[in-house]
């Protein structure tokens, strides 16, 4: 982990002290989705409620810039503009370095159709048979740690050969059980959680911009 890396993360514990009994698993967190990323794996985010809010929130802040412009490569701006020199311009101008994410809260269609032809529970755990590969990373978003949905997600992936992290309140879970890290914030009221969870996704996307997109520091 460089300075600048580890930076965020002493921010993070800075600003919220009492996250420091985390800060272990979201720098083994962090490692993970480095890993996933350095393979050209994806992350693929699930949670339900406000935790479903999350899962599209973290999106956003990965697959395009979070603090950083995340200008695109000179080769691939080249690229664009010569297939078309007017609107590659535009795309090369435009367009933003992004870490692949995709959350499966979405995509009204496909889940609307599982969920009337085969099991509601395994919406999530469909998706994750469909897009995930090996070396990708699932996250599961749960305050109980034991939301079924997220659950069948969590043992889809890891038969998968991906990599899975939790995020839950404090008390041990199935979840927790499953995951190869899980980030217990230390609280039990499920908005105290979700109010603990943001500051610790926002880290660990700082975490990775700043890897792998250091060179515009």
């Amino acid at each position: 982990m460089t300075e600048k890396v580890k930076y965020q993360l002493d921010l993070l514990i800075e600003r919220y002290p009492k996250l420091s009994v985390c800060k272990d698993d979201i720098a083994a967190a962090y490692e993970l989705m480095k890993s996933c990323y350095n393979n050209n794996g994806k992350l693929l985010v699930a949670g339900n409620g406000g935790s479903a809010a999350d899962a599209e929130h973290i999106v956003g802040e990965l697959m395009k810039g979070f603090k950083k412009p995340r200008k695109l490569s000179k080769e691939y701006a080249d690229k664009l503009i010569s297939v078309n020199s007017e609107l590659g311009k535009v795309l090369a101008d435009n367009l933003q370095g992004a870490l692949p994410a995709i959350a499966l809260d979405g995509h009204p269609g496909l889940t609307t159709a599982y969920m009337n032809d085969c099991e509601p529970l395994l919406c999530f755990a469909q998706q994750v048979n469909g897009y995930g590969n090996a070396g990708d990373v699932f996250l599961g978003i749960s305050t109980s740690g034991n939301s079924k949905n997220v659950l069948y997600a969590a043992v889809a992936a890891k038969a998968k050969g991906m990599k899975v992290i939790g995020l839950t309140g404090q008390k041990d879970s199935k979840l927790s059980a499953i995951a190869d890290v899980c980030i217990k914030v230390p609280e039990t009221e499920t908005y105290m959680i979700q109010e603990l969870h943001l500051p610790v996704y926002h880290c660990l996307c700082l975490m990775l911009e700043e890897k792998f997109f250091e060179e515009e520091s």
